[in-house]
């Protein structure tokens, strides 16, 4: 098996334990250490991937078929799906939406898991 089928599964695996807990956890809120944490870990592994890469593969991978452009939109649709979740109750919670969101724009997933941790620790500095 290669590193990057590794990764691959890797990712999978802890999809499916998220969306594990997700069906079976009954919190009235997320849980802000953790979304920080994911968003440490993405934002570690996305430095390194840049480090060893660069940008520009992002571009061509994303431009170069229509897999790539599938891709691409799947992850547009995913993050304004969520945002269009996250931002009713971020505004709830006095948050500048304006600014996370184009904090989000500029690093998407990492951006947005960053802004739920935040959303989180309002909700529960709130609620408890």
């Amino acid at each position: 098996m290669t590193p990057y089928v590794i990764l691959f599964l890797a990712g999978l695996v802890g999809v499916l334990a998220a969306l594990a807990h997700i069906l079976t956890a009954r919190a009235e809120t997320g849980n802000p250490l953790l979304a920080a944490l994911l968003a440490a870990g993405f934002g570690l592994f996305t430095a390194v991937t840049i480090a060893r890469d660069g940008v520009m593969p992002v571009w061509v991978n994303h431009t170069s078929n229509l897999w790539g452009i599938q891709v691409w939109w799947d992850l547009l649709f995913a993050l304004g799906i969520a945002c269009f979740f996250v931002v009713p109750r971020a505004r709830a919670q006095g948050m500048a939406v304006p600014q996370w969101l184009l904090f989000v724009a500029a690093t998407a997933s990492i951006g947005l898991l960053v802004m739920v941790a935040r959303l989180f620790w309002l909700e529960r500095r709130t609620t408890g």
